[in-house]
């Protein structure tokens, strides 16, 4: 079964995107690299677990995180199941495989005060100022992933009804509604954008000043930047201003169900890990307004 076969699976009946396919195979080929070596074999089809167990314990010895030797098995093990699913494969090697432990991350977001301060000090004096201060406000305000705010089109807006059409994961569509603030600061940027000379990417809505496509690693750039003069947070990125949204919805009492339509998570569980902040915002509350609590 060609590899070929297995990413059109991902790409047409999964609808992963191009970039997760990239990745899948990518970790399918170094494992079949690691197999030839190792084992003088060209077909990862035929490997047994202690096969895979030995990458797994290369990977470990040369320093990859555990995380990330998750997700390479992880994508060893739907190749598997892609197998099974068209009869080359009689029994997954990986069927009781039990993935590596790792260390929750707790993703402290931005204050309240800190993104305020940040939007405040715009001058908004030129074409990638007014740019930057929509994308921190398009993160703040709507949740959207890096790589959605990457691939809006202009054909994305509903200035009208105050919308916005985001493309997510899998290819699924989600509505999101746009602040009045963000969307006058849209209505500048959307100037300045015309005034862009030689746009190379005419239909994609966020551009460089030499109007070429936005890249998701000058996106992260644009937030680390700002916010390294506002917080002193170690990690200051486009899915902590997302983790600021989400947490500071629930904290004014947002019902849980609608973040998550708004995040575009498939499964409410995905979600509830936005909720450890607002507990501890309940508890605050709960302890300072309770009567007994000043007994």
């Amino acid at each position: 079964m060609s590899l070929k076969s297995f990413t059109d699976y991902l790409l047409l009946e999964k609808k992963y995107s191009q970039l997760t396919v990239n990745a899948y195979r990518k970790d399918l080929e170094n494992f079949s690299e690691f197999v030839s070596k190792e084992f003088q074999s060209t077909n990862i089809e035929n490997v047994n677990y202690t096969q895979i167990r030995s990458w797994i314990v290369y990977m470990v010895e040369n320093g990859i995180a555990n995380q990330s030797i998750n997700r390479k098995i992880s994508a060893l093990n739907t190749f598997y199941k892609f197998l099974l699913k068209v009869g080359s494969l009689k029994i997954n090697p990986l069927a009781k495989h039990k993935a590596l432990k790792t260390s929750k991350k707790i993703q402290v977001p931005f204050s309240e005060t800190e993104i305020f301060n940040v939007l405040d000090e715009f001058q908004e004096n030129d074409f990638e100022s007014i740019r930057d201060k929509l994308i921190i406000e398009l993160f703040y305000s709507t949740g959207i992933r890096r790589i959605e705010l990457v691939n809006l089109r202009v054909s994305s807006l509903d200035l009208n009804n105050n919308m916005l059409k985001v493309l997510g994961k899998r290819n699924k569509e989600r509505l999101v509604p746009l602040l009045g603030s963000v969307k006058e600061t849209m209505l500048k940027y959307l100037i300045e954008r015309n005034k862009l000379e030689n746009i190379k990417e005419r239909n994609n809505l966020f551009l460089t000043k030499k109007g070429a496509k936005i890249y998701e690693t000058l996106v992260y750039r644009i937030i680390n930047n700002y916010f390294s003069k506002a917080s002193s947070k170690v990690k200051r990125s486009p899915h902590i201003l997302r983790h600021s949204f989400a947490t500071h919805l629930l904290n004014q009492g947002a019902d849980i169900n609608a973040v998550k339509e708004l995040l575009g998570h498939s499964s409410l569980a995905a979600t509830q890990i936005y909720t450890h902040n607002s507990i501890a915002e309940l508890k605050k509350v709960h302890i300072e307004a309770h009567p007994r609590s000043k007994k």
